[in-house]
């Protein structure tokens, strides 16, 4: 595999995707503006750090760039990963990026600039990484206070006994979110009249402890 990815910003949001992807076999590097965080960041095995400013071009250069496959712009500051995504495509000619942003407003003007994908929330990003083949597969642990949020994607079979019911129909535990459902080479946020079909990917959201029973839920496993 050895794909490089690049996470650029954020701190809370960047520490737990690097994990997963350097355990799925991914070469990640980070870029942080932020001398504390990048301490914290340089004690992930194997993780590369650089401290800056991500939307600098000699920065991106230093942490080379030009050799990355994904460039994922975490910030805090919708127009900073959008200079930072345009940055790494044009400049760098990095084939693909991803922007967080906080304003949903903003997606359509996002992509007409030419971003590969543009998700309102960390919790999206496994279903727009997977949508574009960035990842095989992808799951991780994202701190909540003294416990962890899950994130995992569940292939929807002919037999499962979500196939073929709507949202509101499952019988989920109230700590269980659907953030995305991934239909082919689309994705959608799903509703409560939204409905499963077969050979659909549901992003699974929960807390760690009830993971199982969801998965159970939606596959009969």
């Amino acid at each position: 595999m050895n794909k490089r990815v690049l996470l650029i910003g954020g701190f809370n949001r960047t520490k737990p995707l690097a994990v997963s992807l350097i355990k799925k076999g991914y070469r990640v590097t980070a870029i942080n503006k932020n001398t504390d965080d990048c301490n914290s960041l340089a004690e992930i095995d194997k993780l590369i750090v650089f401290n800056g400013d991500g939307s600098k071009p000699f920065i991106l250069e230093d942490a080379n760039a030009y050799n990355a496959d994904v460039a994922i712009a975490l910030t805090e500051q919708d127009d900073d990963n959008l200079v930072i995504c345009e940055l790494c495509k044009k400049k760098f000619n990095i084939k693909k990026t991803v922007a967080l942003i906080s304003d949903p407003h903003k997606t359509e003007f996002f992509y007409r600039m030419g971003i590969d994908s543009v998700v309102c929330a960390i919790t999206a990003i496994a279903g727009i990484i997977e949508q574009h083949a960035f990842l095989d597969e992808i799951a991780t642990l994202i701190p909540a206070g003294n416990r962890c949020i899950k994130i995992a994607q569940v292939p929807i079979s002919q037999t499962a006994p979500a196939a073929g019911k709507k949202l509101w129909e499952l019988n989920l535990p109230k700590e269980v979110i659907i953030g995305c459902v991934l239909r082919g080479d689309t994705s959608m946020v799903p509703r409560g009249d939204t409905r499963i079909l077969s050979g659909d990917v549901v992003i699974l959201i929960s807390l760690d402890e009830h993971e199982t029973a969801a998965v159970r839920e939606l596959t009969g496993r």
